[in-house]
């Protein structure tokens, strides 16, 4: 073999042990041989390479997310891509709340923080608000600007592909119509991409949470509004023009109320976290949050209770059509509303029960989240590690293989 065609082989094989710890997070040596098919030989010397060059680490922690349910347990020695391989940044803007992590590519979160924002908030507000406290972060990570890969953004709102242009939201009604990722792009001076806040958190529970080891998961997040989040053959699926999983859409009373969206009954109208609270707040006015509302129940309130249940329901009828549809092995439910347990999910499995064809009830688990109101933030940052190609992936490519843009081997 030729000294270019033995250079083009490792190249290759650089190429596939990167992408499998970009991918899968922190490996043992053995689990990159078998999921590269390399022998543990060429592994090796290609660990001893890019460990050299300070891409990888050595026998660093196995954990991918500090304080994660699944994954957490006795450290093993593995290898994974060290910061100086990239960095991701994630932001997700609620209707009352901001969050914002930094994590590298090996799977490791180095800074996350949540604020409260007013309700209500405009687009300004908003972006300002983000754009200061990822400055922050990226100073306390000690991380440079030129590490980072990219920014992804997640909106309690449908995203339209491939514009990014935010659709009505009845969550966010003053950031319709916006082309957030170039207006982002701008103010953060790195690659923005956005994405709904859902398709992030399925990433994040199926990767990291309740999700993890399925290959058909929907995640169910329930809040102010509901949304869907959907993995297919281990794959986030948008569907054609990236509004797959607007489950809160759905109509379940034709002759019910209008909706933001324009249709009539749709699923949020009646089991959304502002029309429970509207319920409640007929009788127990000083119920203003999703938060407080919870609290109530989980203390016993017979009313608070009610609702809740009867938002479940509601979406137990929904994710029948879902389960009818799809066929997922596993639903996790996420979202503020989803800390009421059982309080909402066995009215919720009740009505999957009674709706759904028996075969495909039967074949799914439907589970609460694990990742709690961290589950779209994390999800951004898996965004960005998963899909570098829609933040440059030349940029990537250069930095991980330098031999691929001509670079010394």
């Amino acid at each position: 073999m030729g000294g270019g065609s033995q250079r083009g082989l490792r190249r290759s094989n650089r190429a596939a042990v990167i992408d499998e710890l970009r991918i899968r997070g922190p490996l043992t040596r053995a689990e990159l041989a078998e999921h590269t098919g390399l022998s543990r030989t060429t592994v090796s010397n290609l660990l001893g390479d890019l460990i050299g060059r300070g891409m990888v680490t050595d026998g660093s922690e196995s954990t991918a997310v500090p304080d994660a349910p699944r994954g957490s347990g006795r450290p093993s020695r593995k290898v994974r891509l060290d910061v100086s391989a990239g960095v991701a940044v994630s932001v997700d803007i609620g209707a009352r709340h901001l969050a914002v992590a930094i994590g590298d590519l090996g799977h490791r979160v180095l800074a996350r923080r949540w604020i409260p924002l007013e309700h209500g908030h405009d687009v300004e507000s908003g972006l300002e608000a983000a754009s200061v406290l990822v400055d922050e972060l990226l100073a306390e990570a000690g991380i440079e600007r030129k590490f980072v890969i990219g920014t992804a953004v997640g909106l309690p709102a449908p995203i339209t592909q491939p514009d990014e242009i935010v659709a009505s939201s009845n969550i966010l009604p003053g950031w319709a119509g916006v082309q957030l990722a170039n207006e982002l792009t701008q103010r953060l001076g790195m690659t923005a991409v956005v994405d709904n806040d859902a398709n992030l958190g399925a990433l994040a529970e199926a990767k990291w949470g309740a999700g993890a080891g399925g290959e058909q998961v929907a995640y169910i997040k329930v809040a102010t509004g509901i949304g869907a989040g959907l993995i297919h053959d281990g794959r986030l699926f948008r569907g054609v023009a990236g509004t797959a999983g607007e489950i809160g859409h759905m109509t379940v009373a034709e002759d019910g109320p209008v909706c933001r969206c324009g249709n009539r009954g749709c699923l949020e109208l009646y089991a959304g976290g502002e029309a429970i609270l509207s319920a409640v707040q007929e009788s127990e006015p000083d119920v203003e949050t999703v938060d407080r509302l919870v609290d109530l129940a989980l203390e016993g309130d017979q009313r608070c209770k009610r609702v809740i249940a009867d938002s479940g329901r509601h979406i137990g009828v929904a994710i029948a059509s879902l389960v009818n549809l799809l066929g997922p092995d596993r639903v996790v439910v996420g979202g503020e509303l989803s800390r009421a347990g059982e309080i909402l999910l066995d009215p919720l499995r009740t009505a999957v029960s009674r709706s759904a064809v028996q075969a495909a009830h039967e074949a799914v688990e439907i589970v609460a989240g694990e990742l709690g109101p961290d589950a779209e933030v994390l999800g951004g940052l898996l965004l960005v590690i998963t899909e570098p190609w829609r933040f440059g992936a030349d940029q990537l490519l250069s930095r991980l293989v330098p031999e691929a843009r001509g670079q010394p081997a």
